[in-house]
């Protein structure tokens, strides 16, 4: 049996009043006298009549809903990061419609379309590892969309973005390595044209001169779909142990690039911090629960969600075009633990 929503037209024949009387109502007319909007509340609640979100939305041209594209829920960062977004959307008045891309540019595109047909009065999103041409974004945005990027931004757009210092988060977890003794410090990187990678590689590339050592190209292995895909992270860390002089420390750029790298530690039988130390970009709740314990650049997403939400509210109900934009770069957290141990 198809499902059919109570509409005031039902609400009307049954109590024998006029659709318009409680469409009235319903709205707190006054014109309506208080024994009549008692009657109506009370039947409506008790069939647990709701308005239709469509038909508002035409009359309001306003659907009361955002869209969310981010890479993976699944991903520790961004289940925390989407937390933060509905903190402050549910506390609005606004729905939330969450799509992923799984990393895929194609995904990506359609998750797009899709939201856009949907009338969300506005885009939080996170681009996918595979993206590149951002025209699907750029053709929105040109229209007055309101997009906020978060964590992953693009820099040739000029709306809203809230990221984290990732050259000095990269930076000091690199000097952290050094500093505890180790001299060969890998990087294992995300996809190469993103600007988050771009930025955790300049921090690395920096703390490792800074420091007097020698930069090595061999040092740094990408994966193009930032740790998703396992095999990716197999054949980057096999290339870095086949070295001559491989890595003592890594250097893991992103939440699934690190936990792979134990994934792929404990199937070669490799020990951390023994064989080879590591540091990661991640925001795994059981990091310290691991054995050994997991040293970590943690990112303030619960923070991050909210900011771009609030900023994307602000947006969405500006009464003119907004013009100008923000730049927010939040702090980032070291938490050293057993995985990066000083060499003795």
């Amino acid at each position: 049996m198809k499902f059919e929503a109570v509409t005031i037209k039902d609400i009307a024949i049954a109590l024998g009043l006029s659709t318009s009387t409680v469409s009235r109502a319903l709205r707190d007319s006054y014109e309506i006298s208080p024994a009549t909007k008692k009657i109506v509340l009370e039947y409506a609640e008790q069939i647990n009549y709701r308005p239709n979100p469509i038909a508002l939305s035409l009359k309001e041209k306003r659907s009361h809903s955002i869209g969310v594209i981010v890479c993976e829920i699944a991903n520790s960062f961004f289940s925390q990061a989407i937390n933060g977004i509905e903190s402050i959307a549910y506390s609005k008045g606004y729905n939330v419609i969450i799509s992923q891309s799984h990393e895929s540019y194609e995904r990506e595109v359609i998750d797009l379309n899709y939201l856009a047909s949907r009338s969300i009065d506005g885009l939080l999103i996170s681009v996918s590892a595979e993206t590149e041409n951002f025209s699907h974004i750029q053709s929105l945005h040109d229209r007055g969309f309101p997009i906020v990027f978060f964590d992953r931004a693009v820099e040739s757009i000029d709306t809203h973005k809230v990221i984290v210092d990732n050259n000095k988060g990269a930076f000091d977890a690199t000097e952290h390595l050094i500093k505890s003794g180790y001299q060969r410090i890998a990087n294992l990187a995300g996809s190469p044209h993103l600007s988050i990678t771009k930025d955790r590689i300049k921090g690395y590339r920096n703390a490792i001169e800074t420091n007097g050592l020698h930069y090595e190209e061999a040092y740094t292995q990408y994966c193009l779909h930032g740790g998703m895909v396992y095999e990716e992270v197999e054949k980057a860390l096999d290339a870095m142990m086949a070295l001559s002089n491989k890595p003592d420390a890594i250097v893991a750029s992103a939440d699934k690039l690190t936990t792979n790298c134990i994934r792929y530690f404990k199937s070669k039988n490799i020990r951390v911090p023994e064989d080879v130390a590591l540091i990661g970009f991640s925001n795994l709740d059981i990091a310290d629960l691991l054995s050994p314990s997991l040293s970590v650049v943690r990112q303030p997403a619960f923070a991050m969600g909210q900011i771009a939400t609030e900023l994307l509210l602000k947006m969405i109900e500006s009464k003119r075009a907004v013009s100008e934009f923000e730049n927010r770069v939040l702090p980032l957290e070291i938490m050293v633990r057993e995985s990066s141990t000083p060499l003795k």
